[in-house]
């Protein structure tokens, strides 16, 4: 029995969602997200609340059940406030720049990475070292905030790199005489 998957998902005043046709598609004051269906896995909408259950007793039901929910919830989330992701830039000479659908990023390489940001994702630079991701679709905030992440990992000795708000790295101490 799945503890997550057994809470139904509730929907808020101003978001509707409508399944049809193997897609469930909810719409809200940041826009419309989709997302298609697993077959093991049942679906109703009823009284402004979303209930998930699997549609058998196998073990493959069993295991998209929790997950499923949680992923009907995000779309719910997502079209409500959005996900955000922040990332913060270390290190001498390294800094970010947010220039419309591009982000241009100086990280110590011969040249600039240039960085195109996807449709309904939003970046801003609000000073030379973070980076503001934001969206409705979490999947799409999280992909790019690892690829740029990617460029630069943060590094364990000068803490070099970019990491995530909040992400502690483990320092190690240098090489001693």
């Amino acid at each position: 029995m799945s503890r997550i998957g057994k809470k139904v998902v509730p929907v808020p005043v101003g978001v509707t969602a409508t399944i049809d046709g193997g897609l469930i598609s909810v719409k809200g004051p940041k826009g419309t997200l989709t997302m298609p269906l697993r077959e093991e896995i049942s679906y109703t909408v009823e009284g402004g609340n979303i209930s998930v259950i699997p549609a058998n007793d196998t073990r493959r039901a069993q295991a998209f059940w929790g997950m499923q929910r949680t992923m009907v919830e995000n779309l719910i989330v997502g079209v409500t406030t959005g996900f955000t992701k922040k990332l913060l830039i270390t290190g001498v000479g390294y800094r970010a720049n947010a220039q419309g659908r591009n982000l241009k990023l100086q990280l110590g390489y011969s040249h600039d990475v240039d960085i195109a940001v996807p449709e309904g994702i939003e970046v801003k630079t609000p000073d030379n070292t973070t980076v503001e991701i934001s969206g409705a679709d979490k999947q799409k905030v999280g992909q790019l905030a690892a690829e740029i992440r990617q460029w630069r990992k943060p590094e364990p000795y000068k803490g070099k790199g970019i990491k995530y708000d909040g992400e502690f790295i483990f320092r190690k101490e240098g090489k001693k005489k």
